[in-house]
């Protein structure tokens, strides 16, 4: 078994996450491979020193040329049947090597989704975050995982059988969201991919609006590209699942509902302005019942969703049920700026936009201790 690690720049957060890595169980065949991707830092120096004298951890270096290929790279030195891939940011749970490979026993699995959780919970947004990972992305994959059609195998804490990958062509440039495409890769060619809850990683989430946005919109462009990329199974029968139920979340839910969704907040403040009006035109005549109507749906959509928060927190065992405390906060702030989102990526690729990657600062702020929570 073999760990790959794609690092560029990650001087501040590589080490911890090495050395989390050797601190797992995993079997007695077992190496790390870590590809500095041309880094400007000390990133290679850092892990040279750190790691001069250990057996288990390869650290080589190439030229700039991105994510996929730094993967690829890594995938290519090593000869294992089963190869874990994980972002520099990341630190792993002490069994997250071994409850990742023991899915691969059953040979109809392809890949394996790991659970990523952030771990940097410093501020507002980073612990927004943290419930979108639990209450959205997370909450998706064990829905999808019950019908054979998990849209993405995080870039944070995910497994893949070698000669699956070889045969898929590895890991691809042609879209920002490689992991998402290698995924439904996998599945197209029929296997299954697994979602295993308690394989945790923790991430480095960005803890500025700026960072935020900008690593948002690299992920919704980069599904955008796969969803169109992938368009050729929506609704074919001999993708099963995935074709019927898999492909179109990611058309409706991930991609149309991130763009309409405003709409609610917008009817309800229009609703509430044109009722002050009347009321100040027109009070001997106005009723509430079009604005109470209003307020009622809108209730309802907001009960729902903070209903389907807490079911998914009931399901993710071991969380921090503190973060409960700002799940309606997060519903009335956070969602205003995927709609920003949304839209930037909307008139981007209408523009035809070249996208490339987006390096986001990182400030080793994970706490490892959450792993012991």
């Amino acid at each position: 078994m073999a760990v790959v690690v794609p690092a560029y720049n990650e001087e501040k957060v590589v080490l911890q996450t090495v050395r989390s890595l050797l601190a797992c169980q995993h079997p007695a065949a077992f190496e790390i491979i870590v590809v500095d991707d041309g880094s400007t830092d000390t990133t290679s120096r850092v892990l040279r020193e750190a790691f001069a004298g250990e057996a288990l951890v390869t650290i080589v270096r190439q030229e700039n040329a991105g994510k996929p290929a730094a993967l690829n790279r890594g995938i290519a030195l090593t000869q294992a049947d089963i190869v874990i891939t994980l972002d520099a940011d990341t630190v792993f749970a002490r069994d997250t090597i071994l409850r990742l490979a023991s899915w691969f026993v059953d040979p109809r699995v392809g890949a394996v989704a790991g659970n990523a959780k952030v771990g940097n919970r410093v501020n507002f947004l980073t612990r927004c975050q943290a419930l979108e990972y639990v209450t959205s992305q997370n909450l998706d994959r064990r829905a999808l995982t019950v019908i054979d059609s998990v849209t993405v195998v995080p870039g944070a804490v995910g497994a893949w059988r070698r000669d699956v990958v070889d045969r898929a062509g590895g890991f691809s440039e042609e879209t920002l969201a490689e992991d998402a495409d290698l995924t439904l890769k996998v599945e197209r060619m029929g296997y299954v991919v697994a979602y295993d809850d308690l394989a945790v990683g923790l991430t480095e989430a960005p803890d500025t609006l700026h960072g935020f946005i900008r690593q948002r919109f690299r992920w919704m462009f980069g599904t955008l590209q796969v969803a169109w990329k992938h368009k050729d199974a929506l609704l074919m029968p001999r993708y099963g699942f995935l074709a019927f139920l898999g492909l179109p979340n990611i058309w409706l839910y991930q991609i149309l509902f991130q763009l309409v969704s405003p709409i609610m907040d917008l009817w309800l403040i229009y609703t509430c302005l044109a009722a002050w009006v009347s009321w100040l035109w027109h009070p001997a005549t106005w009723t509430p019942d079009v604005l109470l109507r209003v307020l009622f749906y809108y209730a309802l959509f907001m009960a729902a969703d903070i209903l389907a928060g807490l079911v998914a927190f009931l399901l993710e065992r071991g969380e921090d049920k503190r973060l409960l405390v700002w799940l309606v906060l997060q519903r009335f702030f956070y969602r205003q700026l995927m709609y920003v989102v949304a839209l930037r990526t909307l008139m981007a690729s209408l523009r035809g936009r070249e996208m490339g990657w987006s390096k986001l600062e990182r400030k080793a702020t994970v706490d490892a201790g959450r792993l012991g929570a």
